[in-house]
C-alpha cells in the first residue's frame, strides 16, 4: 500500500518533469545559449579560465578563439592537481569525486572530475528524465512500487589524497542516489558496489532472483552474462519466467544491435520496452525519448555545452572547423566536443555521432575517433559492424555475446581483409555460410567496403575465428580490467587487440 502511494506520487512528479523533455522540441538553441552563459561564469573563476583570459561576458566566438579543444592527455596535469586536493583548477572549488574510465580495455585509465553540480544537474537529472519518459509512455509503470535491477561499479580512495574518491560513474551515481529511490533498487548497495565482478554476480543471483523486478539498467554485455547465469541457477527457459512483471530495459555503453536478438530470446514479449541512453563518464548526453524514436534526444539543459568537429574522409578531426549546435546537419559524421560543469572545457570524449534529426536534435553514436578500420580505404565504423552482425544473426538464428575486428595486412602478395573474433551465445549451424552473409551485409551497409571487395580486387572475404564462451570476460580479468565500465574494443585499425586476445587464448 505504501509503495503504491509512493509510486503514485512519483508518477505525478514525473508528469510535471516531462516538460523538460518537451522544451527540447521547441527551443533547443535557446537552452544551449543559457548553458553557455552559466558555464562561462564558472570558467572565469578558475585557474584554467584565467590562463586563457576568460571573463564572464566572453562571447562564443571569443571562447572559440581563446580556449583550445583538448583531449584527455592535454588536461591530465590539471586533473592530477585536482585529485591531490587543489582548488579552482578546472572548476570552482575542490572536487573530491573522479570517475575512472578507460572506455575500452586498451589504454590507461582516465579520471574524469565529477563536481556535485555536474552529478546532480547532469547524471542524476538525466536519470529522472528517462524515468519521466518511461512513465509518460507507460503510465502503468511500477518502478517506484517494485524493484529495478542495476549493475554498478566500485569505489576506492585515492591513496595520495584520502579525501579523493575514484570509481565507475555508475558507482558514484549509486552512492549519491536520492533517498526516495533507494528502497526500489536491487541488489543492496554493498553488493552493487563490490569490485570483484565474479563475487558480485554470484551474490546478485541469490538476492535478485527473490525480488519482483520490473526494470533493468546496465550494459547489454554484462546483463547478458548475468541473465545466462540466472537461467542456469533457476532452471527457467527465459527471464520473464523469473521476473514476469519486467517491462523495461534502459541500456547504454555499447551498441545494442548485436544483442537485440539475444534479448528477444531472454525477454520474449511484445510488451517489453527498450530505451537507449548515452551516459558516459564525462556526462549523460542523450536519451531515447520514445520507444520507437530514431536516435536519442540530445540533452541540452543538463550543464553541458556542445560543439562538433566534422571528420574528413580519412576519419581525421578537422579541428579548425569546430561548429556549434546551430550549424550541424544530418549528413555528416562529427566528433562530439563538450564543455561541462565538471571542468571539461572544449573536451573531446572520443565518440563520433550523426544527427538523425535536427528538429528536435536527435543523435546516433556511430563509433569512436580511435576505433574504426580504414586500413585499405574501406572506412568501416562501429555502427556498420554492429548492424551487419545483427542482420546476419537474424538470418542465421544465431546470437553473439561479443566481438572485435582488426585488419589482415597485405603479406607476401596476398590480399588484405578483416579478421573477426566472435564469441557466440548461440553458434550458427554453418559458420562459413554465416561468414558469407556477414561479408555481404557489410558490403550492403558500407559502399566503400563494397567497392574494395568487388571481385576480391583489394580485399578478400572477411574471416571469423570463434572463441569459447567467456573468453572476452576472462581476457579482461587477466588484464585486471573486469568491470562494468570497461568494454571490448569493437574495431581497431591495427592488430594489437586481436593479437593480444589470440595470444591469451593460445596460452
Amino acid at each position: 500500500m505504501i509503495a503504491q502511494t509512493v509510486n503514485k506520487a512519483v508518477k505525478y512528479y514525473l508528469s510535471k518533469r516531462y516538460r523538460r523533455i518537451e522544451q527540447h522540441y521547441q527551443g533547443g538553441i535557446d537552452l544551449q545559449e543559457h548553458q553557455f552563459s552559466a558555464l562561462i561564469k564558472a570558467l572565469s573563476r578558475t585557474q584554467y579560465g584565467n590562463q586563457y583570459g576568460v571573463r564572464e561576458t566572453i562571447s562564443y566566438r571569443d571562447f572559440q578563439d581563446r580556449v583550445p579543444p583538448v583531449q584527455y592527455e592535454d588536461i591530465r596535469p590539471y586533473i592530477d592537481r585536482m585529485m591531490h586536493g587543489e582548488a579552482d583548477v578546472l572548476w570552482p572549488g575542490v572536487i573530491n569525486w573522479f570517475a575512472k574510465s578507460s572506455g575500452t580495455t586498451g589504454g590507461p585509465s582516465k579520471f574524469v572530475p565529477i563536481s556535485k553540480q555536474n552529478l546532480y544537474h547532469c547524471h542524476i537529472a538525466a536519470a529522472w528524465d528517462i524515468m519521466s519518459i518511461a512513465y509518460h509512455y507507460r503510465p502503468d509503470s511500477q518502478m517506484f512500487a517494485e524493484k529495478t535491477m542495476v549493475m554498478g561499479g566500485s569505489l576506492q580512495r585515492f591513496l595520495p589524497h584520502h579525501k579523493t574518491i575514484v570509481g565507475d560513474i555508475s558507482a558514484i551515481w549509486l552512492h549519491h542516489m536520492p533517498k526516495i529511490g533507494r528502497p526500489f533498487y536491487t541488489p543492496d548497495f554493498e553488493t552493487a558496489l563490490l569490485s570483484d565482478m565474479e563475487q558480485k554476480l554470484d551474490r546478485m543471483l541469490h538476492i535478485c532472483t527473490k525480488e519482483n523486478i520490473v526494470m533493468f539498467g546496465g550494459v547489454p554485455t554484462w546483463l547478458s552474462v548475468f541473465f545466462n547465469q540466472v537461467l542456469d541457477f533457476t532452471g527457467k527457459r527465459n527471464i520473464l519466467e523469473v521476473w514476469p512483471n519486467a517491462r523495461l530495459f534502459v541500456h547504454g555503453g555499447v551498441g545494442f544491435e548485436p544483442y537485440r536478438e539475444q534479448f528477444r530470446a531472454f525477454l520474449p514479449s511484445d510488451d517489453f520496452g527498450y530505451l537507449e541512453a548515452y551516459n558516459a563518464s564525462e556526462g549523460y548526453f542523450a536519451i531515447q525519448d520514445h520507444f520507437s524514436s530514431d536516435g536519442m534526444l540530445l540533452l541540452l539543459d543538463n550543464d553541458i555545452f556542445y560543439e562538433f568537429v566534422p571528420l574528413d574522409d580519412q576519419y581525421q578531426l578537422q579541428q579548425e572547423n569546430i561548429i556549434p549546435l546551430a550549424e550541424v546537419n544530418t549528413h555528416t559524421t562529427y566528433a562530439i566536443v563538450i564543455s561541462s560543469s565538471s571542468g571539461l572545457w572544449r573536451y573531446m570524449p572520443g565518440d563520433t555521432i550523426q544527427f538523425s534529426s535536427i528538429d528536435p536534435y536527435r543523435i546516433k553514436i556511430v563509433g569512436r575517433t580511435k576505433h574504426f578500420i580504414n586500413a585499405f580505404g574501406e572506412e568501416v565504423m562501429v555502427a556498420n559492424t554492429d548492424q551487419a552482425i545483427a542482420n546476419t544473426c537474424q538470418s542465421h538464428t544465431a546470437n553473439v555475446s561479443d566481438y572485435t575486428v582488426a585488419p589482415i595486412y597485405f603479406q607476401g602478395g596476398k590480399k588484405g581483409g578483416h579478421e573477426w573474433l566472435i564469441e557466440f551465445e548461440k553458434e550458427p549451424e554453418d559458420i562459413e555460410l554465416f561468414c558469407d552473409t556477414l561479408d555481404l551485409q557489410l558490403q550492403k551497409i558500407n559502399s566503400d567496403y563494397e567497392a574494395k571487395r568487388q571481385n576480391d580486387l583489394a580485399l578478400k572475404r572477411l574471416t571469423i575465428k570463434t572463441l569459447p564462451k567467456g573468453t572476452f570476460r576472462k581476457w579482461m580479468a587477466h588484464k585486471g580490467q573486469l568491470s562494468v565500465q570497461n568494454k571490448i574494443p569493437r574495431l581497431s585499425n591495427n592488430r594489437e587487440y586481436v593479437e593480444n586476445i589470440l595470444a591469451y587464448v593460445a596460452s
